[in-house]
């Protein structure tokens, strides 16, 4: 009996690094073990901001991968300011009063001339592509994946065509996330946002989304149904030879120029004054994308000497440092808006074997999980002196060598438990 085929359209796939790539690269792996056969498709020359190359090992040997040429408008804005086109392309986006011209320009062009984003040029050109493949091959489900939503496009205009079965995968929402403030955008550039997420959310057979607070969001938006799958974490075999000797506290990923916890670095700043075992054993390691805002917060608190800024690492490695670490430290923006961003990394974070120590805006859905788990803590930013409190307590437990999680309920963030509740949809 032949496997059901469905088509998964995303624009990061190996080689790209960071979570993005990673939820549908796993649901790429297990959904055979359920008796659909995956076609992914994606740019043949995309411009990705970070590269993983040992992702592209994790390809399964016998999926289908379609690849299509894309026009993306980087290689512009590297002529204006490389450094500043791969900082923005990455996420990383200055405060106001740090912008240099150059990148108040990018910004304006990109949020209002690139609606909904810099990936709009693909849209046409894929649909032509993908309306003979989807009809010579008899494919009935598609998958879009955003960011970037402009491939949601792809799948509307798909849906208007061949009236295929059609899947709107939200790894974050649209016009409520958070950077959608800083693309200094018009009225009417806001406008056109919200009647295309509008079009999406109504037209699509189903909606998917990784968090209950994006859930309820669009569910005052659309009638159609909306199902919660979060990503989650993969079986390894990756192993280290023990913890830290240092008390190591480890952020893995991007630290943003408004993901910066100044009320944490005053907290480990009077620490260190205040117990000198403390600072000679503290040490901060931050893996991944650092803005220099949060570096220059850190060094006006008078921790340069215990910074370690490593920069970004392959996954494999991610992994060993979330393992070998005291604390992970997991950081969000204190804002309204992300309450319903639940970074990917969170899900290997649980499994690592290691205290959680996390801050973000109050009631958001990380608190949620990291409570029901009991994997770590989690504080708003308001909450210096129980922060405090918490991490002496966390030394003292590191001091005694007592320093461990027991984390309860996580089987079912577990990719294949994951894929499961995708492949309930699809049938």
């Amino acid at each position: 009996m032949s496997k059901q085929k469905i088509l998964i359209i995303c624009y990061y796939w190996p080689p790209a690094g960071g979570p993005g790539v990673q939820r549908w690269l796993k649901f790429v792996k297990y959904l055979p073990y359920f008796g659909i056969e995956p076609i992914v498709y994606c740019p043949e020359n995309p411009n990705y901001p970070i590269i993983d190359e040992s992702l592209v090992d994790e390809i399964p040997n016998n999926v289908t991968v379609l690849k299509q040429p894309i026009k993306e408008p980087y290689g512009l804005a590297n002529v204006l300011s490389k450094k500043s086109s791969k900082k923005i392309s990455s996420g990383v986006i200055p405060k106001a009063k740090k912008q240099s011209l150059i990148e108040k320009l990018m910004l304006y062009v990109r949020g209002n001339y690139f609606i909904p984003d810099a990936r709009k040029n693909w849209v046409n050109p894929s649909v032509d592509f993908l309306s003979n493949y989807i009809s010579e091959n008899e494919i009935k489900t598609i998958i879009t994946t955003g960011p970037p939503h402009s491939l949601h496009l792809i799948g509307l205009q798909l849906k208007e065509k061949l009236n295929v079965n059609w899947m709107a995968d939200f790894r974050d929402p649209w016009t409520t996330i958070g950077y959608h403030k800083e693309l200094k955008l018009t009225k009417a550039s806001k406008a056109k946002h919200s009647a295309l997420e509008a079009q999406v959310l109504s037209l699509a057979d189903k909606i998917i989304v990784t968090s209950n607070h994006t859930k309820n969001e669009f569910e005052t938006k659309t009638k159609q149904p909306i199902t919660v799958i979060t990503n989650g974490y993969d079986s390894h075999s990756i192993r280290v030879e023990g913890k830290d000797k240092k008390f190591t506290l480890s952020h893995i990923g991007s630290l943003l120029s408004e993901r910066n916890p100044e009320v944490l670095w005053k907290v480990l700043s009077e620490l260190i004054n205040e117990n000198e075992a403390f600072a000679k054993a503290f040490q901060l390691n931050l893996i991944g994308v650092v803005s220099d805002d949060v570096e220059e917060s850190i060094h006006q608190h008078g921790l340069e000497q215990f910074l370690n800024v490593v920069g970004y690492v392959s996954h494999e490695e991610a992994i060993k440092f979330q393992m070998k670490s005291q604390l992970l430290l997991l950081i969000e923006i204190d804002s309204e808006d992300t309450k319903a961003i639940i970074p990917g990394k969170i899900f290997e974070y649980l499994i690592s074997e290691t205290p959680i120590l996390a801050m973000g805006p109050k009631d958001a859905d990380v608190e949620q999980i990291i409570t029901s788990t009991n994997t770590g803590t989690y504080f708003n930013y308001s909450q210096k002196k129980e922060l405090k409190n918490q991490i002496i307590s966390y030394f003292e437990s590191y001091q005694k060598n007592s320093l461990e999680v027991n984390g309860i309920g996580l089987q079912k963030y577990h990719r294949k438990a994951l894929t499961e509740q995708l492949v309930s949809l699809v049938r």
